[in-house]
């Protein structure tokens, strides 16, 4: 039996980051849900994931081409997932360690240097640790790493198989 071949699989890898937004997106505009700066980088990782995705799909490279882009794809799924991840570690955090809130991402990004942009997000705040909605007793961070690791091992799977 042939195995799908890696450009349909690439547009596979999109469709999925595609429907990860959209769940996303939905929970926000309809549901209520304002995304946290820690959830808008992971929308960054999922959307640059489905984006280099959608360019293997359109270029159909080669091996060494799929390999590089699975690669790239592996990158953006643990770094999604590394956020994903410490956002579950900080929901764990007594909230009173934490800072209270932080400024706006848009506010940020015009008043302070990258680097300190990435290190207030990361040690988060008290609103990035707020459980506000949950699905089968797992809230969005719990669910965010469960599409990353589907990611990486897509990636995986697209970086080691054989011609």
């Amino acid at each position: 039996m042939p195995l799908a071949s890696p450009r349909m699989l690439f547009l596979l890898a999109f469709l999925g980051s595609a429907a990860v937004m959209a769940g996303a997106l939905y929970l926000e505009h309809v549901v209520g849900l304002a995304p946290c700066p820690m959830c808008i980088l992971q929308r960054i990782f999922v959307i640059l994931f489905g984006v280099i995705g959608l360019v293997g799909f359109l270029h159909n490279p080669a091996t060494t081409g799929r390999r590089v882009y699975a690669f790239l794809m592996l990158l953006s799924a643990v770094g999604g997932g590394a956020t994903a991840g410490r956002q579950i570690w900080l929901q764990n955090v007594p909230a009173d360690q934490l800072p209270a809130c932080l400024p706006s991402l848009e506010y940020m990004m015009d008043a302070l240097p990258f680097q300190e942009i990435v290190s207030l997000v990361l040690h988060g705040s008290a609103d990035c640790v707020e459980v506000t909605w949950t699905l089968f007793g797992m809230s969005l961070p719990e669910w965010a790493l469960l599409a990353f690791i589907g990611m990486a091992a897509f990636s995986l799977y697209q970086l080691l198989r054989r011609a």
